[in-house]
């Protein structure tokens, strides 16, 4: 969604690099490629001149005047008036001190609002709550047998009495619900509320009744983040007419310009608290400001990744897979390779995980291009492999090769690529796990690794010039001396085993360590 406007932000500090010194006509140029990247984003003009007009009397200050470098402080300017749109700090769900807990949806019709009620039950489930869906649109044909659907992929209870169709009273509903819950010990309640396409006094005075009925904890106001400058015009109209506290962006995962959605934050004063990306009900998460402005100036988002991982890989599956490749990597088969494979697809789109990678925006076109179906064709190939054959790969032989083609439904020669990938993915994490680095790869300082030595011996050093400046070349002999009277070696880097700048195994400084989480995603 915010693809385009990445791109821009991206070309306009590419021209601030490289030079020394910010005068006002750079800043200025500046401001003014941001301010036209942003209305081709769609965001409010109102949000986008108070966001210039930040970034120009912070970049003309001392920051950015005494940085070292000025074009990475214009960026970190940047990036913390965007997560000052965005709402600054994370908003967190307000639960009842005495449950249920209640929670109302309002929008407009085909904003996404039943299809988030389900969403919204299972990220509640999967954080140890028990919510309970109430369906109070009883307007719309089919809305109820909607939410029954939803509530049943989510794996989360229901409460419809009534069938809808225009059947029922929807208040009276969300009153009765309140009473249900606490009889059946649920400590959320989360209620669907009906639409219109537009706004209108009917529309307003129902959801006004409901909140009356049933004074939740949050009322949340489910934005479309794919309609333009009038999800502003909507926010405020809800925001007059049923006071909402937080609102969630729906259809995240659009190809459209999506800034009208950044401006409601801004505009209304409510944080937005959660971003939906996709039509699964796992698609759908806590909306972090600092992340989601990471992502949009190229950044990445590798906080979300970690938790994806931490949330998907099995403790017990990577200690056993980490023992195996310790071992020299001979224990790992083709099933353990599957499973890894398996593991990575219940993080979600392989797309969208690498775009959550730091850079990732210059390979663009090629990440969109990956096809997830390649991991399903790949599980066919080793499923149609014998169990002898997954654990020693090296029996399958042509005729073997060829069954296994017949069998999975695809080529002899993706059968010859996965099993020449598999081996090179053994060596190579074999590498990674037993601390020498990925073949190929320069080391990482402290985890040692990297190419291996080359057999030519080092040449000789020729003799160093003296400097033609008298008071230098008197510092360089006062230097010589000392290192001549500390003795051989002195002042000299031990060789490293093939780590990095110099730094291999236990050669690095002594209280270099990389973060848990990195090594936890390694």
């Amino acid at each position: 969604m915010f693809d385009t406007l990445s791109d821009r932000l991206a070309a306009t500090f590419k021209n601030l690099r490289g030079k020394g010194r910010l005068s006002e006509a750079d800043i200025d140029a500046t401001a003014r490629e941001i301010r036209i990247a942003l209305l081709e984003a769609d965001v409010a003009l109102p949000v986008v001149r108070a966001f210039i007009k930040q970034v120009k009397d912070r970049a003309l200050g001392a920051e950015v005047s005494g940085a070292l470098n000025p074009a990475q402080q214009i960026i970190k300017i940047v990036n913390e008036e965007l997560i000052n749109i965005l709402g600054g700090e994370t908003r967190r769900v307000r639960f009842a001190k005495t449950g249920p807990t209640v929670i109302m949806l309002a929008g407009l019709q085909g904003a996404g609002k039943t299809t988030l009620a389900g969403k919204l039950g299972y990220w509640l489930k999967s954080q140890k709550h028990t919510p309970l869906l109430v369906a109070c649109d009883l307007q719309r044909p089919n809305a109820v047998n909607q939410l029954t659907v939803v509530a049943e992929r989510a794996g989360v209870a229901i409460y419809a009495p009534e069938p809808g169709n225009g059947v029922g009273d929807p208040v009276k509903v969300a009153r009765d619900s309140i009473e249900y819950a606490k009889q059946k010990q649920y400590d959320v309640v989360i209620v669907d509320t009906a639409g219109r396409l537009g706004i209108d006094a009917d529309l307003m005075q129902q959801a006004a009744d409901i909140r009356a009925a049933v004074n939740p904890d949050e009322v949340l106001f489910v934005v479309d983040a794919m309609i333009g400058q009038d999800a502003v015009t909507t926010a405020q109209a809800f925001l007059d007419g049923v006071d909402f506290t937080g609102v969630v962006l729906s259809k995240l995962d659009g190809d459209a310009r999506g800034g009208a959605a950044l401006s409601v934050a801004h505009v209304t004063g409510r944080q937005i608290m959660f971003a939906s990306n996709g039509e699964k009900v796992d698609e759908f998460d806590a909306f972090h400001p600092d992340r989601m402005a990471s992502r949009i100036l190229g950044m990445g988002d590798m906080l979300s990744l970690i938790e994806k991982a931490e949330q998907t890989f099995s403790q017990a599956e990577a200690e056993k897979i980490a023992s195996k490749l310790q071992g020299g990597g001979k224990d790992f088969t083709l099933d353990d390779f599957l499973s890894q494979l398996e593991q990575v697809q219940k993080m979600g789109s392989i797309s969208k995980l690498l775009g959550m990678l730091p850079g990732m925006g210059q390979i663009r076109e090629q990440i969109n291009n990956i096809d997830d179906k390649d991991v399903n064709r790949v599980g066919a190939i080793i499923k149609s492999m014998t169990p002898a054959e997954r654990t020693d790969p090296k029996l399958i032989n042509g005729s073997r090769r060829l069954r296994i083609a017949k069998g999975s439904g695809t080529g002899v020669g993706e059968v010859n690529n996965l099993v020449e990938r598999f081996f090179e993915a053994r060596k190579m994490m074999s590498a990674m796990a037993s601390g020498k680095g990925m073949p190929g790869m320069p080391g990482i300082p402290g985890m040692g690794g990297g190419a291996k030595k080359s057999g030519k011996k080092s040449q000789p050093a020729k003799g160093r010039k003296k400097s033609g400046n008298p008071l230098k070349r008197a510092q360089e002999e006062q230097a010589a001396a000392e290192r001549r009277a500390l003795g051989p070696g002195a002042g000299q880097q031990a060789p490293a085993e093939g780590g990095a700048f110099g730094l291999g195994a236990g050669k690095g400084p002594a209280d270099f360590e990389l973060p848990k989480e990195f090594k936890d995603l390694l």
